[in-house]
């Protein structure tokens, strides 16, 4: 599959590779981002997440950025509820672009207008 770049042609995974946005909710108070701090820093994700990066940017938001693949959508549940009353999460599929650039242009074809 896409993403993990280390398959052989004879390795074949369901597995696709996600981003994860998370943003502040908006009103926590000092104390309260704090203890989401504090509680990262224990938190393990979830098994069947294969984490290829995460990244905690010099920015307000997003706040975390990761980078992970998984087949397991219960999977993504439970981050979500793990986090969603701290973070608004967004969730997406994503290929490398190195696959992208593969498969673009196949999908580019069979598009409809």
């Amino acid at each position: 599959m896409f993403g993990g770049g280390s398959e052989t042609n004879h390795e074949r995974s369901t597995a696709m590779d996600y981003d994860m946005l998370l943003n502040w909710k908006q009103g926590l108070t000092r104390d309260q981002r704090d203890g989401a701090l504090m509680h990262r820093a224990g938190w393990k994700y979830p098994s069947g997440v294969k984490v290829i990066a995460e990244y905690w940017p010099a920015a307000e938001d997003p706040a975390v950025v990761s980078i992970f693949q998984t087949d397991d959508f219960t999977a993504l549940m439970e981050i979500s509820l793990t986090w969603g009353d701290t973070f608004d999460i967004a969730v997406m599929p994503a290929v490398s672009a190195e696959d992208g650039l593969k498969v673009g242009p196949d999908a580019m074809s069979r598009r409809q207008f």
